[in-house]
């Protein structure tokens, strides 16, 4: 029989976020597959979990997912995390996920394991309309990037997207260049002690950060048109 693999979302920031059926699951699983086996490592001690973890991240090649596999055609059962968040969402869990799926088909259980998203957690904190958004990930760093936002111009819907420490000025720029009028949020370090939310056009943000640290992770939300 094909073990079971549980997608757990773990907190994005406050350890305190973690629910407790995650908590539970990552106990009694055989295996964690986590991105970082530090981080995920202060996670469980802080719980006091002593389950067997094993590395897989966006460099995992063949043998690592076959590992995996092995594991489950025995019968074990399996908990996916990522280091913050949901698995799979813009995350390298997706292709695992998607991986087993192609190998087992409906013989393999996949339970989702809900809990924190800095998505949700955005958006919910924006005030715009949510009934129907358009989530993008990050931009890409350099090809595809121009496109990547004038694809957001065009869209009339909500936009949600990732961007990093070292390009959230970059970004902005961009959604000036193409957008100069249209509302934003900005979350900085969502759940954490310095989390900061920035509301205005892309001008307006830019100002506010410039004034500040800048450094953490972000989520920009655009509101429809």
């Amino acid at each position: 029989m094909i073990g079971r693999l549980y997608v757990v979302a773990t907190p994005i920031g406050n350890l305190s976020d973690i629910s407790e059926r995650a908590k539970a699951t990552l106990a009694s699983v055989d295996v964690i597959l986590c991105e970082d086996t530090r981080v995920t490592g202060k996670l469980l001690h802080t719980y006091k979990i002593e389950t067997k973890m094993l590395s897989y991240h966006q460099h995992s090649g063949g043998t690592k997912v076959n590992k995996i596999v092995e594991l489950l055609e025995e019968g074990k059962t399996l908990a996916l995390v990522t280091d913050a968040g949901t698995p799979a969402i813009s995350d390298p869990g997706a292709m695992l996920v998607q991986e087993l799926v192609n190998r087992f088909g409906s013989d393999i259980v996949i339970e989702p394991i809900p809990g924190p998203s800095a998505v949700i957690a955005a958006l919910s904190a924006s005030g715009f309309p949510a009934d129907e958004f358009l989530f993008l990930g990050f931009a890409p760093h350099k090809k595809g990037r121009q496109t990547f936002f004038d694809r957001v111009k065009e869209t009339e819907s909500t936009v949600v997207l990732y961007e990093s420490t070292h390009r959230i000025m970059k970004a902005l720029g961009e959604i000036e260049e193409r957008m100069p009028l249209r509302p934003l949020v900005v979350c900085r370090e969502l759940t954490k002690m310095h989390e900061t939310i920035y509301r205005g056009t892309a001008r307006e943000v830019t100002e506010q950060l410039e004034s500040t640290s800048i450094k953490g992770e972000f989520v920009i939300v655009l509101k429809q048109l």
